[in-house]
């Protein structure tokens, strides 16, 4: 009977169907999908990278609808949790799916959202225990199993490659090459496994063998071997991992995204628990081991123990004539190791982390619960310099944190949050909601408070700083979806800070708005406009008293953008930017106008963009997403007067090997040279070259 039911919705959904079918045999460019994802790109401290990969797995072996779990599918930022919570009750209603095309008769599926759902998920029955082999045999016959080499270079000389002499401004050199290296292995199959290791050089550094300073080789490297579903264990892990539980207020090991043109699903964060590590950033993750063990069949518990060292200054202190105490203001997250002073900070400090995560999740999935505890331990202790702004700050060498997270799906409306305590006293709370009101409506608000003598250091809940201390805010967020083919998102977001900041001389306060109009006139084409404004406190320099006095900054930023496809063997893409920022002062503006060309053959990719850019300070510079080698995520700022040009390539030589060469330039007008420090070139042009490769066994 249900399948004489779906062959009559078929019929009489015959128009849609047929547009429909053409789902996977349309050319699909995951880039422009991370593009629009990641539309608001200001901060360089986002590990997009991570993201990017992230995603890039699930479209490369997409999730099993019939087999997967509501964290999983959230995760992919395409699904709010009342679509996912309509999905499970689809299929708890009616039995597996049959066919992608049956998520077209679940309530709140609209078009738009499952052009992109489909290239992230299939319909089948073979289920997790489909394949029995035993795991080396199935390591053996995965298509997901790859060697990947990179080689960077920037053809101009900078400073830090200089010889030292009697004119030279400083007395520090780089140590190393100004070759950039990666070497990364990895064969995984979603859900059932993941081995890989990763070994990196930085521009100027060395390759030495040298046990006195730990470095062997590569500076950098990483390893990880990751199991899942073996009996009643969930997850193993071995080596270096991340984990993400409830909000992210202790454990978000970097895979969130925050505000942006995706205004309602980016809001709340994926239980995903344990996940791989296979980054090129060395910090923010964990070196050691984990496992989540089922407790019973809706309680899970997951516990885990990392020891690593990091970068750190450390200095030391003489208490008495015996006795000498070691401290170090602050972790240094950079990576680089390239100067003496670089080298003597590498893995000064051991940091120790070991906790564990209870969760609980309801048989019909729509209510979830745990609890998380977090002990850090580091060698030395922390003694920030002493600033205003730092009163707060952690100190000492241990923190400890307990929390709670909750989710509920109630009907069309999703609840969620996460409550933490620090060592300190301080709390971190973080609660919200997402509905979708009609088939054309859905909202999303959320609420944060984080005290400032909260302390977290993993965490990366929602929020308008970089790290969850010293804020609070109300965002709220809408989509609009009033014609098949427009899609209208907006946030409001207000904030404030009750003590202190960076470069803040006082409490302050800001607020954030975006809007952005999107348009599919045909599966060929889109065009949006966005709009951005944002305005928060920032010390004024003071020309005529020694104090600085805090004053509303205001940035504005505005995006047109339009996409065509006159087939599927040509896209063209057309940018055009425009910022402006305001302190008190005359008002400083920038824009940029960038036109891409792209050509997909059967062996051969080529991307190339041609831009020009003008902006009258740092603070109005421009920010624009480029296409690159796989697993790089390349967002570069733009400031100043000048063109930028690149090109990448894209071929397959043979069957199982893939190569990427990328050639960029960028010219800068009125300026006879490039960068400060040791980054400096002299005169206007800097070219950088990447080649990587591809084998896959």
């Amino acid at each position: 009977m249900r399948k004489i039911l779906c062959s009559l919705l078929a019929l009489l959904l015959c128009g849609l169907a047929l547009q429909a079918q053409d789902f996977r045999r349309h050319t699909f460019d995951f880039d422009l999908f991370v593009q629009e994802l990641f539309a608001q790109q200001e901060d360089e401290t986002v590990p997009y990278e991570d993201m990017y990969e992230t995603l890039f797995q699930y479209f490369q072996h997409p999730i099993n609808l019939n087999n997967t779990t509501p964290e999983e599918l959230a995760s992919l930022y395409i699904l709010s949790r009342p679509q996912i919570n309509a999905l499970f009750s689809h299929i708890e209603k009616n039995g597996k799916l049959l066919s992608i095309y049956e998520l077209q008769s679940i309530a709140g599926f609209g078009l738009l959202t499952i052009y992109q759902l489909v290239y992230f998920v299939r319909v089948d029955d073979a289920g997790l225990n489909g394949d029995r082999r035993p795991l080396w045999q199935r390591i053996v016959g995965e298509d997901n199993n790859a060697l990947i080499m990179r080689y960077d270079r920037t053809l101009q000389q900078r400073r830090g490659y200089t010889p030292l002499d009697s004119t030279s401004r400083s007395t520090s050199r780089y140590l190393g090459s100004p070759d950039k290296l990666l070497l990364r292995y990895r064969v995984s199959h979603t859900r059932d496994y993941s081995f890989g290791f990763t070994a990196e050089k930085d521009a100027g550094e060395q390759i030495i063998w040298d046990s006195s300073t730990r470095r062997y080789g590569f500076d950098f490297y990483s390893a990880h071997l990751q199991l899942y579903n073996k009996g009643r264990f969930k997850a193993l892990a071995l080596g270096d991992y991340q984990l993400q539980f409830g909000q992210g207020l202790l454990l978000s090991s970097g895979y969130s995204i925050g505000k942006g043109s995706e205004t309602i699903t980016t809001v709340s964060r994926a239980n995903l628990g344990i996940r791989p590590y296979n980054s090129v950033l060395e910090n923010n993750f964990f070196r050691g081991a984990a496992a989540t063990y089922a407790l019973a069949n809706n309680l899970n518990f997951t516990s885990f123990f990392s020891s690593k060292r990091v970068d750190a200054n450390l200095q030391t202190t003489q208490i008495d004539t015996l006795e000498e105490l070691s401290f170090f203001s602050g972790i240094q997250v950079s990576g680089f190791h390239r100067t003496p002073t670089e080298l003597a900070n590498r893995q000064q400090v051991r940091e120790q982390i070991m906790g564990g995560n209870l969760s609980f999740q309801s048989n019909n999935r729509a209510f979830s619960a745990g609890v998380t505890a977090v002990s850090t331990s580091f060698s030395a202790s922390i003694q920030k310099a002493g600033a205003a702004y730092q009163r707060f700050e952690f100190g000492g060498r241990q923190n400890l944190n307990l929390g709670t997270h909750y989710s509920y799906v109630w009907q069309n409306v999703y609840l969620f949050g996460e409550t933490a305590l620090s060592k300190s006293g301080g709390i971190g709370t973080v609660n919200g909601l997402i509905a979708n009101l009609s088939n054309k409506v859905e909202l999303a608000m959320l609420q944060r408070y984080y005290a400032r003598d909260f302390h977290s250091f993993y965490g990366n809940a929602f929020g308008e700083s970089t790290r969850n201390i010293n804020e609070s805010g109300f965002y709220t967020g809408i989509k609009l979806k009033p014609f098949p083919k427009w899609e209208l998102t907006a946030y409001y977001d207000r904030f404030r800070f009750p003590w202190l900041r960076y470069r803040v001389d006082a409490p302050s306060h800001g607020d954030e708005y975006l809007l952005r109009l999107l348009f599919r006139p045909t599966r060929q084409s889109s065009l949006y406009l966005q709009v951005r404004a944002e305005q928060k406190g920032l010390n004024m320099a003071n020309n005529t008293t020694a104090i600085d006095y805090v004053a509303q900054a205001e940035r504005r930023n505005y995006l047109l953008y339009y996409d065509f496809s006159p087939t599927q063997r040509v896209s063209l893409r057309s940018r055009v930017q425009f910022s402006s920022y305001a302190q008190e002062s005359p008002k400083t503006t920038g824009y940029l106008i960038a036109q891409d060309l792209n050509f997909n053959f059967r062996s051969i990719r080529l991307s190339t963009r041609y831009a020009i850019f003008d902006t009258d300070s740092y603070d109005t510079r421009q920010y624009v997403f480029e296409r690159d080698v796989l697993y790089a995520f390349a967002v570069p700022a733009y400031s100043g007067r000048g063109t930028r040009l690149y090109a990448l390539v894209q071929l397959r030589p043979q069957r199982r090997l893939d190569l990427w060469v990328k050639y960029g330039m960028t010219h800068y007008r009125n300026q006879n040279s490039i960068g400060s420090g040791l980054e400096t070139i002299e005169g206007p042009r800097r070219s950088d070259v990447r080649v990587q490769t591809r084998y896959r066994f």
